[in-house]
């Protein structure tokens, strides 16, 4: 006798706050095991599929699926990514969904919002890359930007270098750099933070750490506004002029042969001929797994690609599913529980 009964758990992103997996030093472990994990070839990566329904403003729906063998899970990520939604419509420029599967037999487990493991993920690489290459003595953050992944990163590189004492903000509004400094008060009232009223040039110019979370296509952060050893998180698409990166001492991507097919800064550069695979010192795993070693002095300038691993994603969101379920948080939904020819 066949069982038909298919019950998956439907978690909405307050379901998964509840449950704890807004946990910024969690997510950075659960990430770096990802990373270790595809070192390990325990990982299902397939291509993402990605739709852009504009050129000029990179309207684009993308599917991300991915797997980790260990964990017995198979997964999608549904990712739509408007960048001009803030400013135009005055809604979220990003937007998610993930479904997880398990492996056993084949089911589904889980639908999940998934815009909070999105941006968490992003932010812990991000900060998993600071922490080999960003200097131990990091005082100081520059960040171009200040909506849900600035202000992510900034959570997450506080984790990995607790030193950082002041944190400067440059933004399209100065009502968004405010909504910035009021929220990450919360989490660190002893951080000075400094508001810049649109200067990106004084938000990063002295900065050890620079992050450039903006959702524009705009070459915005120069060469010469980088002060020597600071270590840059580039996080969207095209947020700074090509010198930058032909000035740095390292380039590492979280998967740069994932990176030279998207539409970022380097994939551009590789695409003009102005950046070859040579150029490339690693990939995030290479680091994460020994086989690459990380910063080697003081004065190296070193340049963050990320593009954004699916892989990490459901890493990340079956390490949430599995916490809300322990929690027996969410509602479970039986999607079937008998053939279609016994109604």
């Amino acid at each position: 006798m066949i069982d038909y009964n298919m019950v998956v758990r439907i978690l909405t992103q307050q379901d998964l706050l509840n449950a704890g997996c807004f946990d910024i030093n969690a997510s950075i472990q659960v990430c770096e095991k990802a990373f270790l994990a595809y070192a390990n070839d325990d990982v299902i990566f397939p291509d993402k599929t990605s739709v852009v329904f504009e050129q000029k403003t990179q309207n684009r729906i993308n599917c991300l699926p991915a797997g980790i063998l260990s964990e017995s899970v198979y997964g999608m990520k549904w990712v739509s990514v408007f960048p001009n939604n803030p400013q135009m419509k005055a809604v979220p420029n990003l937007t998610a969904i993930i479904v997880l599967s398990e492996l056993d037999s084949g089911f589904p487990v889980a639908f999940m919002e998934g815009s909070l493991c999105s941006n968490l993920r992003t932010a812990s690489v991000g900060a998993i890359a600071a922490e080999y290459f960003a200097r131990r003595g990091s005082e100081t953050i520059g960040f171009i930007g200040a909506g849900e992944q600035a202000k992510a990163h900034f959570l997450t590189m506080k984790a990995v270098r607790p030193q950082i004492k002041v944190c400067k903000i440059a933004s399209r509004t100065e009502n968004s750099e405010k909504m910035f400094v009021k929220q990450m008060k919360k989490f660190y009232p002893e951080v000075q933070f400094v508001t810049c009223s649109g200067n990106y040039q004084e938000a990063v110019c002295d900065a050890d750490i620079i992050v450039t979370a903006i959702s524009g296509q705009e070459k915005i952060l120069q060469a010469d506004w980088i002060k020597t050893g600071a270590f840059y998180c580039h996080v969207a698409g095209l947020e700074d002029e090509f010198t930058v990166a032909k000035m740095a001492d390292k380039i590492v991507c979280d998967s740069w042969n994932v990176v030279k097919h998207r539409t970022q800064t380097i994939s551009r550069m590789y695409e003009l001929g102005m950046l070859s695979d040579e150029d490339i010192y690693a990939d995030l795993h290479e680091v994460v797994s020994g086989q690459k070693g990380g910063r080697e002095n003081e004065k190296e300038f070193i340049y963050f690609n990320s593009v954004g691993l699916s892989f990490v994603d459901i890493a990340l969101a079956n390490w949430m599913y599995e916490k809300a379920k322990a929690e027996e948080i969410g509602q479970l939904i039986t999607l079937k529980d008998k053939s279609m020819f016994d109604m």
